[in-house]
């Protein structure tokens, strides 16, 4: 075993105990790794790579005056002896690592360590000693949360995994991942996490602004059409597959068409609350929602140079959505005239 000895101090950080030290970005490089998400899976947690952010802290550590904070890292528990921690006098401590294995997660550094391979300069650490990895999720959070550049959605996955009840405390959180999650949703591993993305599937809208946009259909429908959180998502999801099949092309293409896009989830799932509120005490189907927008969303422009062109923000979607009603309106006009 090609073997590493870091002298530490053992300490404490609020509760829990920790490693401090300092080494050579270098050797912090080779023994750590950065558990990012992947989003196939669900393993993982933390955002995918920014190189311009990491070549950014590359080019500032070297210049004359230059420091950073620690580092920070979780030593993860082993069953294959890559580690050993011996206690030494007066509250010491060596770290033991097979130079062979990546032992150090990185809670904290991803991006300072992400170019410095071949960087000599000493930097200090922290390390926790043995955190699972939802207990590692959890405090990256907490160091991230308001970190700016870190995908919101990212941090909304975080939560769905450390919420206890996720249907109560985050309903728009189970729908959204329902929707993500569900083999017969189109939206099916097509919401960006803020991870290591799905392979071959074209991006459409984030979770952030999904769940955002669920929200305000959950709030405008609770009145009229109570529903559980999961009657809520099957709803949802029985929107969108009618969405999908009276406007394939536009569901399919997202860099011609606006429908998969923030603006477009934001004005349609306000067209699905108006829908569900139509009828008092009763949740549409599928058949329902696709008759509903089959008289009038095919002869929408929802491509990026129609109507919906430069919308953003609140006042953005107040006015799409005012002219998709718009639409849907003389549509249903036209038909009762015949």
């Amino acid at each position: 075993m090609a073997n590493l000895v870091l002298n530490c101090l053992r300490g404490m950080s609020a509760g829990r105990p920790v490693l401090l030290g300092s080494a050579s970005a270098r050797t912090l490089y080779t023994i750590s790794f950065a558990d990012v998400l992947d989003e196939q899976t669900g393993r993982g947690y933390q955002r995918r790579f920014n190189a311009q952010h990491s070549l950014d802290f590359r080019r500032y550590i070297q210049r004359t005056g230059s420091a950073t904070i620690p580092l920070t890292f979780n030593l993860r528990a082993r069953v294959d002896g890559a580690w050993r921690l011996i206690d030494l006098p007066t509250g010491m401590a060596a770290l033991h690592v097979d130079t062979n294995s990546r032992v150090l997660a990185q809670v904290d550094c991803q991006h300072r360590l992400g170019y410095l391979s071949d960087i000599d300069l000493d930097l200090p650490f922290m390390s926790f000693i043995e955190l699972d990895a939802r207990e590692e999720m959890e405090i990256f959070g907490i160091i991230n949360g308001k970190a700016k550049g870190l995908s919101r959605s990212l941090l909304d996955f975080h939560d769905a995994q450390l919420c206890e009840d996720l249907a109560t405390e985050r309903p728009e959180l189970l729908v959204a991942l329902f929707l993500k999650n569900e083999v017969t949703s189109p939206w099916y591993r097509r919401l960006d996490l803020g991870g290591n993305p799905v392979s071959g599937l074209d991006r459409r809208a984030s979770l952030r602004t999904v769940q955002k946009a669920v929200k305000v259909f959950l709030r405008r429908t609770k009145p009229s059409v109570p529903m559980s959180a999961e009657q809520a998502a099957q709803t949802v999801h029985d929107f969108w597959v009618a969405v999908a099949a009276v406007l394939p092309d536009a569901f399919a293409k997202p860099r011609s068409y606006l429908v998969t896009k923030g603006i477009g989830v934001y004005a349609l799932m306000e067209l699905a609350a108006d829908i569900v509120c139509e009828q008092p005490g009763k949740i549409p189907d599928t058949a329902t929602f696709t008759a509903s927008l089959a008289d009038f969303a095919t002869g929408f422009d929802w491509s990026t140079s129609g109507p919906l062109k430069g919308l953003g923000g609140e006042g953005g979607v107040s006015e799409a959505l005012r002219l998709v009603r718009d639409a849907r309106r003389r549509a249903r006009l036209k038909v009762a005239h015949g």
